[in-house]
């Protein structure tokens, strides 16, 4: 079973590329007849076979014998090679128009004797470094057992530092001592990478008082690699009974454990588990299920698919994370004894600590490895070395770590290996690294259904829940990183294979083994220099991956470089080339990329090329081509039809006029990121009804230029089923053109897509009528609805019984005055109908210059009403809108108005209101505003103004963070002289009569105040009431005179305040101070005027009308 868990070894995979070329009917054909081919073929497969024997020997002892290392270095590299030669051969048979026995005729007479001679020169390679396999004793060994590692136990070392943890022991102690398990057995899982401190946990845990008390029976086994459910189950009985178990019989082993553990409370904790056999997990179980209620088993393991199959039914499997900074620092510094003199050593041991990245057993080991060094030049050693330049005997955590490598499929380890291209701390998109495994020919072949990409995806899953990946903490993005360890490790992997340019000082140090090679995007000089000095070192380099280390996916500015022409004929290998230096000039592409017959990944992206050369269409091996944001590439080449292999083309953000003829021979594309329809027949939309297979989303663009429904049937958009995002794109119009209304209705009828959608947008459609299939509830999965300029239409279809929309969108409705009935429910009745909107959680409504009146849903019972799950709306730059909105959102946190003068009708009711901003002079009133919720308040006009005041009366808004009024001239006062007290942003804009409290009493959380135009019957200001005030913007204050601001201000901006001379105690922090057309004081400090300019010289940044008086922002 062991030999099922572990992985073979790294090369075993690339064996398996080649043996199945060695059997592709193809290169068969092309041999046929030709005895002495057979004989070459038959000699490679079998010396193949000889050193694929002794691979998992050679990968075990690599690490401790450098012979080896280079042994396994060597054979490699002739992998390579022979893959290569024999990706050449398929490619020339699978494009050869001859005859089999033609075209090998002339390719052994003729043309490509040299071929041959190069299968006979990578035999005789291989012969040869197979014979050393003998002088290196390499033998055939099962891959079991292959980390060396020693069992874990129960007992507590004083080196088992439980620092940080405490609040992961607290949810683990309260998941055992909790018995509400319906009487089930409780298993709980916590998994998490190597080295994260499971083991210690669950020991820390095992030996809690409150858990010896609570269990009859303790029992603490260590699985590892092999689980032989007898062998485990034997181990669960000796720990219990303290007596060796004999039994030979899986039967009587788990009739007498079950013995022992009826009606007793058990915790048994099983350390390090690597099985995902369910069967075996299932049997191993069956008398654990006889003890008392409240019985646990506690599970540790690396991977999170074994422990979502172990765990409970009432258990989450528990994630355990890496330390915070400052605890790791606690476990390395106890470890390394840091204190007393040593303590010199802290500036250097907290970058070391660094490396670590949260990963405890790193830091103990590090530290460990420190203790005894006196010496500062060891500590620098240690901080400017790789982790694996240590021994294992040095560094613990260097077994911790290679074991999960060791127990990766072979498969997984050439593509975890792949990720040593990227630098530390890059954040990986799955869908682009799974395109780059397939264009390595990382990924075998797919059973039954399943597609390249989802064995990919399947994959990166894989690596994923071994803690190979760990997901991103940046919020805006599903992105995942390698914990710098793990990073190390594929580093240490990949050898000489692999190299970061980027890294590389010398291009000389660039092996000539390497075949993949990674460079920064940046267009500069150094940067591509050192590329083009690799590139003429390495001839068989395979990749040539421009990697973009911004975080916001920006381009690096700089100029284009000069690129030699010859550049891609030097490199005839290339699988995968993603390359920014490409200049404006399109003809280096145009002599060489047709060459390039290896290519399967061409990405181009950002550059400047005008054109692409029609060579390219002879990439018969193709898969992805990228040319996004190639803002001046107007057309693709005419024969795009011949990339029969290609599965991913994305030309988002192009300027392309049309699409190419015959698109519909590239029956295997996977992903098209847009269609843009032709005028022709053979670059029509009807091209895309071949497209079966397409995933993910796909934008149509131009359809005005379908010329009826008949084209547009073609398409077969209803089978494509596995889109789930469609664009329908129409080109903008102008209100003179004609539009045949009912052809353009029965155009989009045509293009109905599948009922499992999820996201649909509409754009620019020129019919007046949408189609009935627009907003049927059949449409059971769609989430997401936009219908933008649809400026003909004048009534809206019917979207209330989509029942899992949860956004719309709808713009530009040009001609539409009034939303109906219609449009929450079909028919107009209530019978069969759902809640109208019962999903909806975002809506946005703007620019309907004609839209005047939402008429209101009628339901006898706020439970009925529509939108119920309603979180946000938004409506905007409706300006003839009177009303009504709805009357009641009982979800609805955050509400929008915008340039809507007319409207003149009450707000929703929304009890859970958290945000409103009214923008733009109107008359809409509220009925009840829920002041004890509120966080943001934006209102304009005396209207709301009045009734915000008059509600504060009542209620105070406790909640209130900020409050922005404007256009009132109503005399009004805040209440008690008081804001409230949760306020850090207060703006008051054009209200003269508004009374600002001017107490003494202290308000600790306004940071922002903004006056324009506001409080007229104020003179003076004095704001030390306000000890964290940070930024105060004054304007438009005529009578204005006097100052004195908070001593916390950062940022002081006044403007219009003509009698303003001077202002009191300006605080030591103040950072920036902005004067605008206030004569008295600007002109002061202008001429540096000595009653002014003392107490301001101090600050860093002075602006006066727009005109810098002093800079010193380092002061």
């Amino acid at each position: 079973m062991a030999a099922e868990l572990v992985g073979g070894a790294f090369l075993s995979s690339f064996l398996n590329v080649l043996f199945d070329r060695l059997s592709d009917p193809e290169i068969i054909n092309m041999m046929r007849g030709k005895k002495v081919d057979q004989k070459l073929l038959q000699r490679l497969e079998n010396i193949l076979n000889v050193v694929e024997a002794v691979l998992n020997d050679a990968e075990k002892k690599q690490i401790t014998d450098p012979a080896v290392k280079r042994w396994l270095e060597d054979l490699q590299d002739a992998v390579y090679d022979a893959d290569d030669l024999l990706d050449e051969v398929a490619t020339k048979a699978a494009t050869q128009k001859d005859p089999p026995g033609n075209f090998l005729s002339r390719f052994l007479s003729l043309q490509d004797r040299e071929m041959v001679t190069r299968i006979e020169e990578i035999i005789a390679r291989l012969e040869d470094i197979a014979k050393h396999k003998d002088i290196l004793r390499l033998e055939k060994i099962a891959v079991k057992n292959m980390s060396g590692r020693i069992e874990s136990t129960s007992l507590v070392q004083k080196s088992d530092l439980f620092v940080g943890r405490d609040q992961d022991r607290e949810d683990i102690v309260k998941l055992l001592l909790d018995d509400t398990n319906d009487g089930e057995l409780s298993v709980i899982p916590i998994w998490g990478m190597g080295g994260i401190g499971k083991t210690t946990l669950a020991k820390l845990v095992f030996n809690d008082d409150r858990v010896q008390r609570k269990f009859n029976i303790n029992a603490w086994v260590c699985v590892g690699e092999e689980f032989d459910v007898l062998k485990v189950t034997k181990t669960v009985i000796e720990e219990i009974t303290s007596s060796p178990c004999d039994m030979n019989s899986l039967n009587s082993a788990q009739q007498h454990l079950r013995s022992k553990l009826t009606g007793m409370k058990f915790l048994v904790v099983l350390d390090d588990l690597w099985s995902n056999n369910y069967t075996a997990w299932a049997n191993f179980l069956i008398p654990f299920r006889c003890g008392s209620e409240g019985s646990k088993i506690l599970v540790t393991t690396r991977s999170e698919k074994i422990a979502n199959m172990v765990k409970g039914f009432h258990y989450q499997a528990y994630n355990l994370s890496a330390l915070n900074d400052e605890d790791c620092w606690v476990v390395f510094a106890n470890h390394a004894f840091l204190s007393g003199e040593r303590l010199a050593f802290e500036k250097v041991a907290r970058e070391i600590v660094k490396k670590c990245k949260g990963l405890p057993l790193a830091a103990q080991a590090l530290g460990s490895l420190l203790r005894s060094k006196d010496n500062e030049k060891d500590w620098n050693n240690v901080l400017n070395s790789e982790i694996w330049e240590f021994s294992e005997e040095e560094i613990e955590i260097i077994p911790a770590l290679r074991i999960s490598y060791y127990h990766l499929p072979s498969h997984l380890k050439r593509c975890f290996v792949y990720c040593s291209l990227y630098p530390k701390d890059y954040e990986f998109d799955r869908d682009e690294l799974v395109l780059l495994w397939m264009a390595e020919g990382l990924l075998q072949r797919p059973r039954g259904r399943s597609t390249l990409e989802e064995v990919g995806y399947e994959y990166f899953s894989d690596l994923a829940s071994r803690s190979f990946f760990q997901p991103s903490n940046n919020a805006y993005n599903t992105a995942f990183v390698m914990h710098d360890l793990m990073h190390d490790l594929a580093t240490f992997y990949g050898g000489k294979f692999f190299s970061r340019t980027f890294e590389v000082k010398n291009a000389a140090k660039h092996d000539v083994k390497t075949r993949h090679l990674s460079c920064a995007r940046k267009n500069d000089d150094d940067s591509f220099m050192k590329i083009m000095e690799a590139c003429k070192r390495l001839k068989h380099v395979r990749t040539l991956l421009q990697l973009n280390f911004r975080k916001d996916g920006g381009i690096p500015e700089g100029d284009s470089v000069a690129v030699p022409s010859d550049l891609l004929e030097q490199l005839k290998c290339l699988r995968v080339l993603s390359f920014k230096f490409f200049p404006d000039d399109e003809n280096l592409l145009h002599h060489s990329i047709g060459e390039l017959i290896h290519l399967r990944y061409l990405d181009l992206s950002d550059t400047s090329i005008v054109t692409l050369p029609e060579s390219l269409s002879c990439l018969y091996n193709l898969q992805t081509l990228k040319l996004t944001y190639c803002k001046k590439l107007k057309k693709l080449p005419s024969k795009m039809q011949n990339l029969v292999n290609l599965r991913h083309l994305d030309v988002s953000e192009t300027g392309l006029e049309e699409m190419p003829k015959k698109m519909s021979e590239l029956k295997d594309l996977q992903f098209l990121s847009s269609y843009i329809v032709g005028k022709h027949e053979e670059n029509g939309v009807g091209e895309l009804g071949e497209l079966a297979h397409l995933h993910g989303s796909l934008w149509i663009e131009k359809l005005e230029n379908v010329k009826n429904s008949g084209e547009a049937s073609n398409a077969r958009m209803d089978e494509k089923i596995h889109l789930n995002t469609l664009y329908l794109w129409w080109s903008t119009f102008e209100e003179s053109e004609v539009c045949d209304s009912q052809s353009e209705k029965d155009v989009l009828d045509k293009l109905r897509p599948h009922k499992d959608l999820k996201k649909l947008s509409i754009s620019y459609y020129r019919g007046t009528m949408f189609p009935d299939w627009v907003g049927q509830s059949s449409y059971h999965n769609m989430t997401w609805l936009e219908l933008r300029g649809c400026r003909n239409c004048w009534v809206l279809p019917s979207l209330g019984q989509l029942p899992s929309l949860k956004r719309l969108l709808i713009s530009g409705l040009d001609k539409l005055k009034k939303i109906g009935g219609s449009f929450y429910k079909g028919d107009g009745t209530h019978q069969h109908q759902e809640t109208p909107f019962r999903s909806l959680k975002f809506f946005i409504i703007q620019r309907m210059p004609w839209w005047e009146e939402w008429e209101s849903y009628e339901c006898d019972d706020d439970k009925d009403a529509p939108f119920p799950q309603l979180d946000e709306l938004h409506i905007l730059q409706c300006p003839k809108l009177r009303g009504d909105l709805p009357t009641f959102l009982p979800s609805l946190k955050s509400l929008f108005i915008y340039e809507c003068k007319e409207l003149g009708c009450y707000l929703p009711r929304a009890p859970i209101l958290r945000k409103l901003i009214i923008r733009d002079k109107q008359e809409a009133r509220m009925r009840e505003l829920p002041l004890s919720m509120l966080e943001t308040l934006v209102i304009n006009g005396e209207q709301l103004v009045d009734s915000l005041f008059e509600a504060m009366t009542h209620t105070q808004p406790t909640s209130l963070i900020e409050l922005d009024i404007s256009e009132c001239s109503s005399a009004i006062s805040f209440p008690e002289d008081s804001l409230p007290p949760s306020l850090e942003y207060l703006g008051i804009f054009n209200c003269k009569n508004v009374e600002f409290p001017m107490h003494h009493q202290q308000h600790h959380s306004l940071q922002r105040l903004e006056f324009v135009n506001s409080c007229d019957s104020l003179t003076s200001f004095a704001l030390p009431a306000f000890p964290n005030l940070k930024y105060l913007r004054i304007a438009r204050r005529e009578k204005l005179t006097s100052l004195e601001v908070s001593q916390s201000l950062r940022e002081l901006s006044i403007s219009d305040c003509p009698k303003l001379e001077n202002i009191i105690r300006l605080p030591a922090c103040l950072w920036e101070l902005k004067i605008r057309e206030c004569g008295l004081l600007g002109e002061g400090i202008e001429r540096k005027d000595p009653h002014i300019w003392p107490s301001i010289s101090h600050i860093p940044v002075i602006f006066v009308d727009e005109k810098l008086i002093q800079y010193h922002p380092t002061s």
